[in-house]
């Protein structure tokens, strides 16, 4: 099974989708990449200069001794020896001849040093070989060491074991003034090779200080964005709520302003197109009261009975278009609504009037909500449903996040290219074009917007057995509703 291929949307799937997570991951990649840099150039030089102070003191102190032995009779000479002669650094006088070592690479630094060195520090008068050994030298062998001492070697057991590792040993063999050789073995510890506590607490107290900074300074520049965010979405449920505060830098001041001017031109059209409906609602009453005075006084029983049909259906359109246009429960107050009750009442008042209404599901929790809204919503949802259907079901789901109400029914249902238009005012579909149905084409617009007044929505689709379902979902948990005159 191959593996897939790593392609653009699986990375940008992989970040974050926050403009506060995308900063604060570019942010810190950086640092940890500036970090990591710095701490490889300061171990890297910190390294090389501990190393060559290193050596440059194990020359320093071989040349010494060798000058040393070369200012003493040679028979005091085993005496300085037995003193000096102490691990790391290992002095033989019984040594034969070293072969001549190889010229270093231009790569091994830390040779090419410590020969340069000691080749200073002993002068003209004395001749010097240094070689470096593929394994342990001489004097540090086991069996040297313990034949050396009289003892008998135990198996197994290293006398280097002691060093710590990632050194080099270095044979140096130096011929005095009168002839003698004297021969070194020596070995030069690794001094920068663990990382030393304070410098890692450094990067560390470094590293942990700019992050809380940049987490700071990325929250600094984000809040006003999600305030702004906050606003834009509760502002459909209460157009009046409080403007934004015009604060921070100029860029945000600008952008609250904008959408501070913006919230007040929305309300004043939103309360100027109310008083003008208001308006003509109230003009529309009276010459339709006239007609209906006039329509008593037709003879003619039957077309005084269509006249009055004709009136009763333009009063109905002229109240649910100034309710479609304003939210007739603008001024409710917000409270801990049952559910279930409600759904119940809904029931029980279309079972009055000979419709078939069935309820399944519980839904245990309150609601905060306005209960005549929800109320009204429902109840034009049942209605269009048993309208156009033999009667209907009503399904209540209880989840953890919001509250679902599915209403079904059986009817001829709605063209999947028209679902959307069903909520557009006026709409009225092939299936309740007939004059018999009654209706306005408002009642699902109306019953959207007071989902979506309670940060829910409304959807309709087909049901796969025939009819239609209206799905109303209210989200949960709900602090408060906004109210006042522009809601929507």
């Amino acid at each position: 099974m191959g593996c897939r291929p790593i392609t653009r949307d699986s990375v940008m799937r992989l970040l974050p989708r926050s403009l506060f997570g995308r900063l604060v991951l570019v942010l810190l990649a950086g640092l940890m990449l500036a970090q990591l840099i710095s701490a490889y150039i300061n171990m890297t030089e910190r390294d090389q200069l501990l190393y060559r102070a290193g050596g440059m003191q194990l020359a320093q102190r071989i040349a010494d001794i060798a000058k040393l032995l070369d200012s003493v009779p040679p028979a005091e000479r085993k005496r300085f020896v037995a003193v000096f002669n102490a691990p790391p650094l290992s002095i033989a006088l019984d040594r034969p001849p070293i072969g001549q070592g190889q010229a270093p690479s231009e790569s091994d630094m830390p040779f090419s040093m410590f020969a340069t060195v000691l080749r200073y520090a002993l002068g003209e008068g004395m001749q010097v070989n240094v070689i470096r050994p593929e394994g342990l030298p001489e004097s540090f062998r086991p069996e040297r060491r313990f034949a050396a001492q009289g003892m008998r070697m135990m198996p197994h057991r290293n006398w280097a074991r002691g060093l710590p590792p990632g050194g080099a040993f270095y044979v140096v063999q130096i011929a005095l003034r009168d002839g003698t050789l004297v021969t070194f073995d020596s070995y030069l510890s690794p001094q920068a090779v663990a990382v030393p506590w304070r410098l890692a607490l450094t990067l560390l107290v470094l590293l942990g200080t700019v992050i809380v900074l940049s987490l700071i300074a990325v929250r600094w520049v984000t809040g006003p964005l999600s305030a702004l965010a906050t606003a834009a979405e509760n502002l459909g449920e209460n157009i009046n709520r409080a403007p934004l505060p015009e604060t921070g830098p100029v860029e945000v001041q600008r952008a609250a302003r904008a959408f501070n001017n913006m919230q007040q031109r929305l309300s004043r059209f939103i309360a100027e197109r109310t008083r003008m409906l208001a308006a003509m609602s109230h003009d529309l009453k009276t010459p339709i009261t006239r007609m209906r005075l006039r329509t008593e006084m037709l003879d003619d029983e039957m077309l005084r009975a269509k006249f009055n049909k004709d009136l009763e259906e333009m009063e109905a359109m002229v109240a649910q278009t100034l309710d479609f246009m304003r939210d007739a429960s603008a001024g409710e107050e917000a409270q801990q609504v049952d559910i279930m009750a409600l759904l119940e009442s809904v029931q029980a008042d279309c079972q009055e009037m000979g419709n078939i209404i069935e309820i399944e599901g519980v839904v245990a929790q309150p609601y905060f909500g306005r209960p005549l809204a929800l109320r009204r919503c429902l109840t034009n949802l049942v209605d269009n449903a048993v309208r156009y259907g033999r009667h209907a079901k009503i399904v209540a789901e209880d989840a953890a996040n919001q509250i679902t109400i599915r209403i079904l029914d059986d009817g001829p249902g709605i063209p999947e290219q028209e679902l959307e238009r069903a909520f557009e005012p006026f709409f009225r579909g092939e299936a309740s074009r007939n004059r018999e149905t009654g209706g306005s084409g408002l009642g699902l617009g109306i019953a959207r917007n007071i989902a979506r007044a309670h940060g829910g929505d409304l959807a309709l689709k087909n049901r796969p057995t025939g009819g239609l379902e209206a799905i109303l979902s209210l989200p949960l948990p709900r602090k408060a509703l906004a109210r006042g005159p522009g809601s929507l």
